[in-house]
C-alpha cells in the first residue's frame, strides 16, 4: 500500500468523524470462557486462545500466558502503526522487527509481599529498521508511532479499568 491509497481509504473515515464526532467512538471488545485447571479460552479474530498460569505461578507452559499476551498485542499495535505512519509520511522501511520485553517480579504475584507490585515493572519496545532513511525522519516516525499506537498509549497513559462481578 502506498500514501495515496492510505489517505483514500482513510479520507471518508476521517470527515465522518470530523461531522459526527460520536460515529468514531466504538467500543472494542474481548471475552473469555473459564476453563478447567486454571485457564480462560479468548476469541481472538481468528482462533480461540486458551491462556493459563505462567510456569513461575505453577502453570506447565503449554498454554499461553496473559502477560506475553499483553506484549504481543503491544508488538501487533506498534507494527502495524508504524507501518501505517510511515506509509502516510513516506518513510521507506526495507524491513523490520518489533520487540518488547517487560520484567515481572512474581512475588507480588503469588502474594508473597506486599511491596512488590503485581504486574509489570517495566517494558521494553524496540523496532529494528532496515532502511535508508536519516535520523529525522526516523525520530519522527518514532513520535508519531508512540502517539497513535493504541496499546502503547493505553499502557502509558495508566487507563482506568472499572471492574464488575455479575451472577
Amino acid at each position: 500500500m502506498n500514501s495515496e491509497t492510505l489517505k483514500s481509504l482513510q479520507a471518508p473515515l476521517k470527515e465522518k468523524y470530523r461531522n459526527d464526532p460520536q460515529s468514531a467512538i466504538i467500543t472494542l471488545k474481548a471475552e473469555g470462557k473459564i476453563g478447567e485447571n486454571i485457564s480462560c479460552k479468548v476469541e481472538t479474530g481468528r482462533a480461540i486462545v486458551e491462556a493459563g498460569l505462567h510456569p513461575a505461578t505453577g502453570g506447565t507452559g503449554l498454554l499461553a500466558c496473559s502477560g506475553d499476551m499483553l506484549l504481543e498485542a503491544l508488538v501487533a499495535c506498534a507494527g502495524v502503526t508504524l507501518n501505517a505512519v510511515a506509509t502516510a509520511i513516506g518513510v521507506n522501511i526495507k524491513n523490520g522487527i518489533v520487540k518488547a520485553e517487560g520484567d515481572l517480579d512474581f512475588k507480588g504475584t503469588l502474594g508473597l509481599s506486599k511491596e512488590v507490585p503485581v504486574g509489570f515493572k517495566e517494558i521494553r519496545l524496540q523496532f529494528i529498521l532496515d532502511t535508508d532513511e536519516p535520523a529525522d525522519k526516523i525520530e519522527s516516525l518514532q513520535k508519531l508511532t508512540e502517539r497513535y499506537c493504541v496499546v502503547y498509549q493505553t499502557l502509558v497513559s495508566g487507563t482506568t479499568v472499572k471492574t464488575k462481578f455479575s451472577k
